[in-house]
Protein backbone atom coordinates (compact mmCIF):
# COMPACT_ATOMS: atom_id res chain seq x y z
CA UNK A 1 0.00 0.00 0.00
CA UNK A 2 1.34 3.17 -1.03
CA UNK A 3 0.64 5.84 1.86
CA UNK A 4 0.05 9.10 -0.33
CA UNK A 5 -0.63 11.03 3.30
CA UNK A 6 1.37 14.03 4.24
CA UNK A 7 2.19 11.57 7.15
CA UNK A 8 2.91 9.14 8.39
CA UNK A 9 4.52 8.28 4.72
CA UNK A 10 5.47 5.22 3.14
CA UNK A 11 8.95 3.69 4.12
CA UNK A 12 11.46 1.78 2.73
CA UNK A 13 11.95 -1.92 4.40
CA UNK A 14 15.22 -1.25 5.53
CA UNK A 15 13.74 1.48 8.09
CA UNK A 16 11.04 -0.59 8.72
CA UNK A 17 13.15 -3.57 9.61
CA UNK A 18 15.00 -1.24 12.17
CA UNK A 19 11.66 -1.13 14.54
CA UNK A 20 12.19 -5.33 14.97
CA UNK A 21 14.18 -5.20 17.74
CA UNK A 22 13.54 -4.76 21.39
CA UNK A 23 15.68 -2.25 23.07
CA UNK A 24 15.97 -0.98 26.69
CA UNK A 25 16.00 2.87 26.37
CA UNK A 26 18.20 3.10 29.45
CA UNK A 27 21.27 1.04 28.65
CA UNK A 28 24.59 2.53 27.70
CA UNK A 29 24.91 0.56 24.29
CA UNK A 30 21.61 2.73 23.41
CA UNK A 31 22.46 6.15 24.67
CA UNK A 32 24.66 6.71 21.60
CA UNK A 33 21.93 6.68 19.30
CA UNK A 34 20.38 9.51 20.51
CA UNK A 35 23.32 11.31 20.94
CA UNK A 36 24.53 10.72 17.33
CA UNK A 37 21.19 11.71 15.78
CA UNK A 38 21.00 15.13 17.64
CA UNK A 39 24.61 15.52 16.16
CA UNK A 40 23.51 15.03 12.72
CA UNK A 41 20.47 17.09 12.68
CA UNK A 42 22.40 20.21 13.80
CA UNK A 43 24.05 20.89 10.66
CA UNK A 44 21.04 19.73 8.76
CA UNK A 45 19.13 22.97 10.33
CA UNK A 46 22.27 25.23 9.86
CA UNK A 47 22.39 25.11 13.45
CA UNK A 48 25.28 26.65 15.49
CA UNK A 49 26.56 24.46 18.18
CA UNK A 50 26.74 26.19 21.77
CA UNK A 51 24.62 28.77 20.11
CA UNK A 52 21.24 25.94 19.13
CA UNK A 53 20.69 22.30 20.90
CA UNK A 54 18.53 19.24 19.05
CA UNK A 55 16.01 18.68 21.05
CA UNK A 56 13.73 15.78 21.02
CA UNK A 57 10.18 14.74 22.55
CA UNK A 58 8.24 11.92 22.63
CA UNK A 59 5.12 12.19 20.27
CA UNK A 60 3.60 13.86 17.46
CA UNK A 61 4.43 17.24 15.52
CA UNK A 62 1.51 18.89 17.50
CA UNK A 63 3.76 18.13 20.71
CA UNK A 64 6.54 19.66 19.52
CA UNK A 65 4.73 22.74 18.36
CA UNK A 66 3.34 23.60 21.74
CA UNK A 67 6.49 22.45 23.14
CA UNK A 68 8.16 25.40 21.38
CA UNK A 69 5.42 27.71 22.40
CA UNK A 70 5.43 27.05 25.88
CA UNK A 71 9.08 26.81 26.37
CA UNK A 72 9.90 30.10 24.05
CA UNK A 73 6.89 32.32 25.02
CA UNK A 74 5.54 33.12 28.79
CA UNK A 75 2.32 32.87 29.71
CA UNK A 76 -0.55 35.49 29.80
CA UNK A 77 -0.02 37.31 33.43
CA UNK A 78 3.52 36.29 33.62
CA UNK A 79 6.06 39.14 34.06
CA UNK A 80 8.00 38.55 30.87
CA UNK A 81 4.53 37.01 28.74
CA UNK A 82 4.56 38.41 25.44
CA UNK A 83 2.20 37.89 22.54
CA UNK A 84 2.36 35.89 19.43
CA UNK A 85 1.36 36.79 15.81
CA UNK A 86 0.02 34.13 13.67
CA UNK A 87 -0.76 34.28 10.27
CA UNK A 88 -4.02 32.20 9.71
CA UNK A 89 -3.05 31.14 6.64
CA UNK A 90 -4.88 27.32 6.33
CA UNK A 91 -5.87 24.17 9.03
CA UNK A 92 -2.28 24.03 10.31
CA UNK A 93 -1.67 27.90 11.48
CA UNK A 94 -4.72 27.49 13.15
CA UNK A 95 -3.94 24.41 14.89
CA UNK A 96 -0.70 26.49 15.81
CA UNK A 97 -3.18 29.35 17.30
CA UNK A 98 -4.92 26.60 19.40
CA UNK A 99 -2.11 24.58 21.05
CA UNK A 100 -0.80 28.33 21.62
CA UNK A 101 -4.39 29.61 23.29
CA UNK A 102 -5.37 26.41 25.29
CA UNK A 103 -1.24 27.01 26.91
CA UNK A 104 -2.18 30.58 27.79
CA UNK A 105 0.04 32.10 25.34
CA UNK A 106 -1.86 35.55 24.16
CA UNK A 107 -2.44 34.78 20.32
CA UNK A 108 -3.20 37.91 17.89
CA UNK A 109 -4.12 36.39 14.10
CA UNK A 110 -3.82 38.12 11.16
CA UNK A 111 -6.22 36.83 8.54
CA UNK A 112 -4.70 36.10 4.97
CA UNK A 113 -5.31 34.46 1.81
CA UNK A 114 -5.02 30.13 1.90
CA UNK A 115 -4.07 29.82 -1.56
CA UNK A 116 -0.49 32.05 -1.88
CA UNK A 117 2.44 32.58 0.06
CA UNK A 118 1.88 34.85 3.32
CA UNK A 119 2.90 38.28 2.48
CA UNK A 120 5.96 39.49 4.36
CA UNK A 121 4.42 43.14 4.20
CA UNK A 122 1.27 42.43 5.65
CA UNK A 123 3.57 40.84 8.68
CA UNK A 124 5.65 43.57 8.52
CA UNK A 125 2.55 45.85 9.14
CA UNK A 126 0.69 44.01 11.42
CA UNK A 127 4.02 44.44 13.63
CA UNK A 128 4.77 47.75 13.36
CA UNK A 129 0.66 48.61 14.44
CA UNK A 130 1.15 46.39 17.72
CA UNK A 131 3.98 46.58 19.74
CA UNK A 132 3.67 44.86 22.04
CA UNK A 133 4.02 41.73 19.68
CA UNK A 134 7.01 39.76 20.32
CA UNK A 135 6.50 36.59 18.23
CA UNK A 136 5.71 35.62 15.12
CA UNK A 137 4.27 31.40 14.79
CA UNK A 138 4.96 30.88 11.00
CA UNK A 139 4.29 27.53 9.28
CA UNK A 140 6.76 26.70 6.72
CA UNK A 141 4.28 24.10 4.59
CA UNK A 142 0.67 24.17 5.26
CA UNK A 143 -0.12 20.82 5.40
CA UNK A 144 -3.83 21.65 4.90
CA UNK A 145 -3.56 23.26 1.16
CA UNK A 146 -0.08 23.02 0.10
CA UNK A 147 1.49 26.16 -0.16
CA UNK A 148 4.88 27.12 1.00
CA UNK A 149 5.64 29.74 2.76
CA UNK A 150 9.01 32.32 2.30
CA UNK A 151 9.72 31.62 6.12
CA UNK A 152 13.43 33.89 4.94
CA UNK A 153 11.15 36.13 3.66
CA UNK A 154 9.25 36.62 6.87
CA UNK A 155 11.38 36.11 9.16
CA UNK A 156 13.56 39.18 7.46
CA UNK A 157 10.90 41.13 8.26
CA UNK A 158 10.07 39.31 11.89
CA UNK A 159 14.12 39.97 12.41
CA UNK A 160 14.09 43.92 11.07
CA UNK A 161 11.27 44.81 13.56
CA UNK A 162 13.30 43.22 16.68
CA UNK A 163 10.97 40.63 17.26
CA UNK A 164 11.54 36.63 17.13
CA UNK A 165 10.14 33.77 15.43
CA UNK A 166 8.61 29.98 16.19
CA UNK A 167 8.76 27.82 13.02
CA UNK A 168 6.60 25.05 12.49
CA UNK A 169 8.37 22.97 10.08
CA UNK A 170 6.58 19.60 10.37
CA UNK A 171 6.19 19.13 7.21
CA UNK A 172 9.21 21.25 5.28
CA UNK A 173 11.94 20.04 7.42
CA UNK A 174 14.27 18.07 5.14
CA UNK A 175 13.06 18.55 1.85
CA UNK A 176 12.90 22.32 2.14
CA UNK A 177 16.08 24.95 2.39
CA UNK A 178 16.18 26.45 6.05
CA UNK A 179 19.38 27.93 7.74
CA UNK A 180 18.77 28.99 11.48
CA UNK A 181 22.51 30.73 11.20
CA UNK A 182 20.97 33.02 8.69
CA UNK A 183 17.57 33.47 10.88
CA UNK A 184 19.01 34.85 14.36
CA UNK A 185 15.40 35.80 14.86
CA UNK A 186 14.36 31.99 15.04
CA UNK A 187 13.96 30.74 18.66
CA UNK A 188 13.19 27.29 17.39
CA UNK A 189 12.22 25.06 14.25
CA UNK A 190 10.10 21.93 14.67
CA UNK A 191 9.97 18.74 12.50
CA UNK A 192 9.03 14.85 13.06
CA UNK A 193 11.24 11.68 12.50
CA UNK A 194 8.79 10.78 9.26
CA UNK A 195 7.42 13.07 6.91
CA UNK A 196 10.01 14.11 4.59
CA UNK A 197 12.82 12.03 6.80
CA UNK A 198 10.87 9.27 5.78
CA UNK A 199 11.32 7.44 9.24
CA UNK A 200 8.13 6.64 11.66
CA UNK A 201 5.88 8.61 13.41
CA UNK A 202 6.62 9.06 17.32
CA UNK A 203 9.49 11.79 17.72
CA UNK A 204 9.41 15.34 17.62
CA UNK A 205 12.27 17.39 17.09
CA UNK A 206 13.15 21.03 17.87
CA UNK A 207 16.40 22.95 17.05
CA UNK A 208 16.53 25.80 19.05
CA UNK A 209 18.38 28.61 20.84
CA UNK A 210 19.73 27.99 23.96
CA UNK A 211 19.39 31.58 25.25
CA UNK A 212 15.93 31.80 24.60
CA UNK A 213 15.14 28.93 26.57
CA UNK A 214 17.25 30.01 29.53
CA UNK A 215 15.40 33.54 29.47
CA UNK A 216 11.74 31.84 29.31
CA UNK A 217 13.22 28.60 32.33
CA UNK A 218 10.24 27.80 34.53
CA UNK A 219 7.73 29.22 32.51
CA UNK A 220 6.50 26.23 30.17
CA UNK A 221 3.57 25.11 32.66
CA UNK A 222 4.41 21.70 31.48
CA UNK A 223 6.87 18.71 33.01
CA UNK A 224 6.10 16.92 29.50
CA UNK A 225 6.49 19.80 27.44
CA UNK A 226 9.10 21.70 28.67
CA UNK A 227 12.08 21.89 26.24
CA UNK A 228 14.31 23.90 29.13
CA UNK A 229 13.81 20.55 31.24
CA UNK A 230 14.77 18.11 27.90
CA UNK A 231 18.22 20.52 27.09
CA UNK A 232 18.98 20.02 30.93
CA UNK A 233 18.36 16.05 31.12
CA UNK A 234 20.70 15.63 27.75
CA UNK A 235 23.60 17.70 29.48
CA UNK A 236 23.18 15.84 33.05
CA UNK A 237 23.10 12.20 31.03
CA UNK A 238 23.84 12.62 27.58
CA UNK A 239 21.53 10.07 24.96
CA UNK A 240 19.23 9.56 27.25
CA UNK A 241 14.99 10.84 27.31
CA UNK A 242 13.46 12.13 30.64
CA UNK A 243 10.61 9.16 29.89
CA UNK A 244 10.08 6.32 28.27
CA UNK A 245 10.86 6.82 24.87
CA UNK A 246 9.56 5.13 21.15
CA UNK A 247 13.39 3.51 21.36
CA UNK A 248 12.48 1.40 18.15
CA UNK A 249 11.16 4.59 16.13
CA UNK A 250 14.61 6.10 17.13
CA UNK A 251 16.47 3.35 15.62
CA UNK A 252 14.62 3.64 12.27
CA UNK A 253 15.01 7.26 12.13
CA UNK A 254 18.77 7.02 12.54
CA UNK A 255 18.73 4.32 9.37
CA UNK A 256 16.37 6.34 7.38
CA UNK A 257 18.99 9.63 8.10
CA UNK A 258 21.53 6.84 6.44
CA UNK A 259 19.34 6.48 3.30
CA UNK A 260 18.55 10.03 3.09
CA UNK A 261 22.27 11.21 3.10
CA UNK A 262 23.12 8.28 1.15
CA UNK A 263 20.42 9.64 -1.25
CA UNK A 264 21.69 13.38 -1.47
CA UNK A 265 20.27 14.76 1.64
CA UNK A 266 18.24 17.73 1.54
CA UNK A 267 18.55 18.53 -2.31
CA UNK A 268 18.66 15.28 -3.65
CA UNK A 269 14.89 14.99 -1.61
CA UNK A 270 13.73 18.10 -2.67
CA UNK A 271 14.19 17.16 -6.26
CA UNK A 272 12.59 13.75 -5.93
CA UNK A 273 9.44 15.63 -4.39
CA UNK A 274 9.13 18.22 -6.64
CA UNK A 275 9.25 15.39 -9.58
CA UNK A 276 6.35 13.47 -7.66
CA UNK A 277 4.40 16.98 -7.78
CA UNK A 278 4.74 17.57 -10.68
CA UNK A 279 3.70 14.47 -12.15
CA UNK A 280 0.49 15.26 -9.93
CA UNK A 281 0.07 18.25 -11.08
CA UNK A 282 0.52 17.79 -15.06
CA UNK A 283 -1.94 14.08 -14.64
CA UNK A 284 -4.37 16.22 -12.24
CA UNK A 285 -4.86 18.37 -15.17
CA UNK A 286 -5.24 16.02 -17.95
CA UNK A 287 -8.25 14.12 -16.11
CA UNK A 288 -9.90 17.32 -16.32
CA UNK A 289 -9.82 18.33 -12.21
CA UNK A 290 -8.89 21.21 -10.87
CA UNK A 291 -5.87 21.94 -8.45
CA UNK A 292 -6.88 23.60 -5.36
CA UNK A 293 -3.60 25.58 -5.53
CA UNK A 294 -2.32 28.03 -8.47
CA UNK A 295 0.72 25.95 -9.99
CA UNK A 296 3.27 28.97 -9.17
CA UNK A 297 2.28 28.87 -5.35
CA UNK A 298 2.22 24.64 -5.46
CA UNK A 299 4.73 23.25 -3.34
CA UNK A 300 6.36 19.29 -3.22
CA UNK A 301 5.08 18.29 0.15
CA UNK A 302 0.72 18.13 -0.64
CA UNK A 303 -1.27 18.66 -3.11
CA UNK A 304 -4.80 19.35 -2.87
CA UNK A 305 -7.44 19.09 -6.03
CA UNK A 306 -11.06 20.43 -6.18
CA UNK A 307 -13.88 17.95 -5.32
CA UNK A 308 -15.65 16.96 -8.77
CA UNK A 309 -19.32 18.93 -9.14
CA UNK A 310 -20.76 16.33 -9.84
CA UNK A 311 -23.75 14.68 -7.87
CA UNK A 312 -21.80 10.98 -7.94
CA UNK A 313 -19.23 12.26 -5.80
CA UNK A 314 -18.46 11.13 -2.54
CA UNK A 315 -14.95 11.68 -0.81
CA UNK A 316 -14.97 8.31 1.01
CA UNK A 317 -16.14 5.72 -2.01
CA UNK A 318 -13.69 7.91 -3.93
CA UNK A 319 -10.76 6.88 -1.16
CA UNK A 320 -11.99 3.23 -0.90
CA UNK A 321 -11.79 2.71 -4.39
CA UNK A 322 -8.46 4.02 -4.77
CA UNK A 323 -7.41 2.06 -1.63
CA UNK A 324 -8.65 -1.34 -3.53
CA UNK A 325 -5.71 -0.34 -6.14
CA UNK A 326 -3.16 0.27 -3.50
CA UNK A 327 -3.34 4.32 -2.68
CA UNK A 328 -4.59 5.34 0.58
CA UNK A 329 -5.15 8.93 0.67
CA UNK A 330 -6.77 11.62 3.60
CA UNK A 331 -10.62 11.00 3.81
CA UNK A 332 -11.35 14.31 5.15
CA UNK A 333 -11.24 18.15 3.68
CA UNK A 334 -9.44 20.34 5.43
CA UNK A 335 -10.35 23.58 2.68
CA UNK A 336 -13.13 25.93 2.97
CA UNK A 337 -13.96 24.58 0.00
CA UNK A 338 -13.94 20.86 -0.53
CA UNK A 339 -10.97 19.39 -1.73
CA UNK A 340 -9.07 16.01 -1.44
CA UNK A 341 -5.35 15.63 -0.18
CA UNK A 342 -2.61 13.95 -1.65
CA UNK A 343 0.66 13.83 -0.01
CA UNK A 344 4.18 13.68 -2.32
CA UNK A 345 6.24 12.62 0.28
CA UNK A 346 8.10 9.24 1.50
CA UNK A 347 9.29 6.40 -0.28
CA UNK A 348 7.57 7.62 -3.54
CA UNK A 349 8.18 8.33 -6.78
CA UNK A 350 7.18 9.82 -9.54
CA UNK A 351 6.09 6.39 -11.86
CA UNK A 352 3.85 6.16 -8.38
CA UNK A 353 2.27 8.99 -9.00
CA UNK A 354 1.67 8.55 -12.82
CA UNK A 355 -0.06 5.32 -11.53
CA UNK A 356 -1.69 7.18 -8.96
CA UNK A 357 -3.37 9.26 -11.91
CA UNK A 358 -4.96 6.44 -13.84
CA UNK A 359 -6.16 4.86 -10.47
CA UNK A 360 -8.11 8.32 -10.00
CA UNK A 361 -9.63 7.89 -13.34
CA UNK A 362 -10.34 4.74 -12.67
CA UNK A 363 -12.39 5.32 -9.77
CA UNK A 364 -14.15 8.29 -11.03
CA UNK A 365 -15.24 6.40 -13.62
CA UNK A 366 -16.36 3.33 -11.53
CA UNK A 367 -18.05 5.84 -9.77
CA UNK A 368 -19.77 7.72 -12.62
CA UNK A 369 -18.47 10.96 -12.20
CA UNK A 370 -18.80 12.49 -15.47
CA UNK A 371 -18.74 16.32 -14.15
CA UNK A 372 -14.94 17.22 -13.13
CA UNK A 373 -15.24 21.03 -12.59
CA UNK A 374 -14.75 22.19 -9.39
CA UNK A 375 -17.77 21.65 -7.01
CA UNK A 376 -17.16 25.39 -5.57
CA UNK A 377 -17.78 27.46 -9.10
CA UNK A 378 -19.49 24.52 -11.34
CA UNK A 379 -22.73 25.35 -12.77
Amino acid sequence: MKLLIPGPVTTRPEVRAAMAEDIAPWDNDFRPVLAEVQARLLPIAGGIPGTHAALVLQGCGHFITEAALRSYLAPIGHAKSGRILIPAIGAYADRMKRLATEAGRDVVSLALPDQVPADPAAIAAALAADPSITHVGAVYSETGTGVIHDVAALGAVVRAAGRRMIVDAVSAFGALPFDLAAQPEVDAVVFTSNKCFEGLPGLGFAIGRLDGLEANKGNAGSWSFDLHSIHEQSLRSPGSFRFTPPVQVLSAFRVALDIYEAEGGRPARHARYQANVDALYTGIQRLGLSPYVPREHQGPVVMNTHAPADPAWNLQTFVDGLKRRGFLISNFYNTPTPSFRVGCIGAITPEDMNQFVAAIDEVLNEMQVRNRSPKAVAV
